[in-house]
């Protein structure tokens, strides 16, 4: 009898493989349908892309033109004007503007690294070891999702207040670390790594830590680097408005807010330094689109 695992029979010398498959799908799919496809998507993409290149335009138009109505989304007569006023600008501040600089990069390094390595190591056991209230801790997680930064900036406040942290760092880097959807998308992603290759770790002798280390994080990469993007453009553009009062303290993001709001005179600069600020999580997202795109699409999957 045929054991139920042959491999069936070669034709024209070559076994049917995955590739022959997936060509006979794309054989049958038709022209008209592939074409109305992505002229869907282009046109979606570039009503998505529209509000990227005004402001990028703007940032080249002068003031007559931005103030032209109705507006223009394509600049006509370029300038340089709005940069070298920010230039100007940025000179006149008695606060060095590095040290906006420093603030910003310090409060998103801080912040990215310790909520990695925390939502990690919560959604752990949460995903790979059976203790008691493990589902009413994860719905706990996932009904945080509901609420907005608005509804918990109240009892925000009042947590760092008693903890003596307003007007530090930390009042802005501690709130990053209970980001929930970081712990969610870990805890979901963290489901798709086997369980045998968990035990097979235990079996040789590796400690607990030893295996989140060595075998889950490595494994889970696509997901942290995710964490990474999302919780970059939340720390990246935080101003830090009630939580940090010293100028000293302030935020590329606040700095950024003054100019803007320095009058009709300042709009050139305020659409320059807006396109500075906007391009460095737009790069970096450029650079780890795909591993976003992954974890997207496989943290609401299970075995």
């Amino acid at each position: 009898m045929k054991a139920a695992y042959e491999l069936p029979k070669k034709r024209s010398g070559r076994l049917p493989s995955l590739s022959l498959k997936r060509r006979g799908k794309r054989v049958n799919r038709s022209f008209m349908g592939t074409f109305s496809l992505f002229a869907l998507l282009a046109v979606f993409g570039s009503f998505m892309a529209l509000p990227l290149v005004y402001a990028i335009n703007n940032a080249f138009k002068p003031l007559d033109e931005i103030f032209m109505f109705p507006p223009t989304l394509f600049v006509r007569n370029p300038t340089w004007n709005n940069f070298s006023d920010l230039i100007n600008l940025l000179g006149q501040s008695w606060v060095p503007f590095s040290r906006y600089i420093f603030n910003t990069v310090f409060i998103t390094g801080i912040g990215i690294v310790g909520h990695v390595i925390l939502a990690s190591a919560a959604a752990y056991p949460l995903a790979k070891h059976r203790f008691p209230g493990k589902t009413f801790l994860f719905q706990v997680v996932v009904l945080s999702l509901m609420f907005t930064p608005v509804v918990t900036a109240t009892p925000n406040y009042m947590i760092l207040s008693w903890l003596g942290m307003i007007d530090t760092y930390w009042a802005v880097i501690i709130p990053a670390f209970a980001y929930s959807l970081g712990l969610y998308l870990m805890k979901q992603f963290m489901e798709q790594i086997p369980d045998a290759l968990l035990e097979a770790a235990k079996i040789d002798g590796a400690s607990e830590y030893r295996i989140f280390w060595s075998i889950v994080m490595p494994n889970v990469k696509p997901a942290w680097l995710t964490l990474i993007i999302l919780l970059f453009q939340i720390l990246w553009g935080t101003d830090g408005n009630g939580f940090i009062y010293s100028e000293q303290l302030k935020t590329l993001h606040y700095a950024s807010n003054q100019i803007i709001l320095g009058g009709i005179s300042r709009a050139g600069a305020g659409a320059a330094v807006a396109v500075i600020l906007m391009s460095v999580p737009i790069v970096l997202f450029l650079f780890s689109q795909s591993r976003i795109i992954e974890t997207m699409a496989t943290s609401g999957m299970k075995d």
